[in-house]
């Protein structure tokens, strides 16, 4: 890849077309590129999973989510990969499947610190381009329209006012109004263990206060920072079922398809 690639996230090798999905915490950009992928018999690659594995790892060696230069020794020595499943993509680290860990609340909180590093970033943006280079791909994140792919053929920028997010994060991470315990990893035994018995209550308020900040880091980080590509479409699914949005969507893609612009 040349130097200009590099830059612009552009190649000559790509055989098909790449689906950029961008948007902030909570909007349903997972759901959104599940469903477009296997409409348009594309792979999902979802980047916010890279940055839990990272962060994960973080928690696991006791790096801080503020020391960048430690994060990115960290990151040297991290083996990444993704693999596109019926369910959803299955999350390597090291070798290891910590698909179902990284969902975990901490571990989402502490993606959310450890991605406002500019290095951190950057490497990241790397390995993501390295998995898509090729098209063939929706790759939903935060930067892919912007700063991972800014040649993609098709970008949406999902978006949604906080408290509609903020509702459905709810419901989704507190289906029976508590939070799951958080799990730590035990080296060299390679399996989980509970850290503690006790469960947290879960309020709709705290996941609110959660949603707002993570747009004030996400907005306003230094390198990368969240907002749509020029020649986004925005998907605004505040007052929107899932199904219009999912059929927005489609129609979106669709009309990309017809004009000539995907094959």
């Amino acid at each position: 890849m040349s130097s200009d690639e590099a830059r612009t996230g552009k190649t000559e090798r790509r055989e098909r077309p790449v689906i950029a999905i961008d948007g902030p915490a909570g909007a349903g950009k997972s759901t959104l590129a599940a469903h477009l992928a296997r409409r348009f018999g594309f792979l999902n690659l979802e980047t916010g999973a890279m940055y839990r594995a990272v962060a994960l790892k973080a928690i696991e060696g006791d790096v801080s989510f503020d020391d960048e230069a430690a994060l990115m020794e960290l990151a040297q020595y991290t083996r990444l990969a993704l693999e596109p499943q019926a369910e959803g993509n299955r999350v390597l680290l090291d070798g290891i499947d910590v698909s179902r860990r990284v969902r975990e609340a901490d571990v989402t909180e502490a993606a959310s610190k450890v991605s406002v590093h500019p290095a951190l970033r950057a490497w990241m943006v790397g390995q993501q381009r390295k998995m898509g280079e090729r098209g063939g791909v929706v790759m939903e994140g935060r930067d892919i329209g912007t700063a991972v792919f800014p040649d993609a053929e098709v970008k949406i920028f999902l978006d949604a006012a906080p408290e509609v997010r903020g509702s459905r994060r709810y419901r989704q991470r507190a289906p029976g109004g508590y939070a799951t315990p958080p799990r730590i990893w035990v080296r060299g035994s390679r399996r989980y263990r509970q850290r503690a018995p006790e469960q947290a209550k879960i309020t709709e308020t705290a996941v609110l206060t959660e949603i707002r900040q993570r747009d004030e880091r996400d907005r306003n980080r230094a390198e990368s920072p969240l907002r749509p590509a020029e020649d986004a479409v925005v998907l605004d699914s505040t007052a929107m079922t899932l199904e219009e949005v999912l059929a927005a969507a489609e129609g979106i893609v669709r009309a990309h398809v017809e004009a000539g612009k995907l094959h």
